[in-house]
């Protein structure tokens, strides 16, 4: 879902928001970077595309899927990889949260409204 060139920016936010997931009690941490288990991949039939939540987690015997957002060029990939995710987490009794920063809020709120996700989706950090 990103290009190379955000590659690096997004590992590093993939690893500060790991930081932030165990200070919050998460535990069972899935990621898709060096060190950690991969999550699991889905692949949405109707256009082949295979999908991969960014950070996987539980808490509290929950299971969370997280996805982080950062601002790109390719909304319509992003809105069918949260649809796919939350319709996923929905079906197994699990939690989709989309996870973004300072500089990003706005873009990812817009993004949420336009496929009706709500902001309690959303965590800032």
């Amino acid at each position: 879902m990103i290009g190379q060139e955000q590659k690096q920016e997004h590992s590093k936010f993939i690893e500060k928001s790991i930081n932030h997931l165990e200070a919050l009690g998460f535990e069972n941490i899935k990621a898709d970077l060096p060190g950690y288990e991969t999550p699991k991949t889905f692949t949405q039939k109707s256009s082949g595309l295979d999908v991969r939540a960014d950070i996987t987690a539980q808490k509290n015997g929950q299971k969370y899927l997280f996805d982080i957002s950062l601002k790109s060029e390719e909304t319509k990939m992003l809105k069918s990889k949260w649809l796919l995710l939350n319709t996923v987490a929905r079906m197994r009794s699990n939690r989709f949260k989309v996870i973004t920063t300072k500089g990003h809020y706005k873009f990812t709120d817009t993004m949420l409204r336009q496929v009706n996700l709500t902001s309690d989706d959303l965590l800032k950090i």
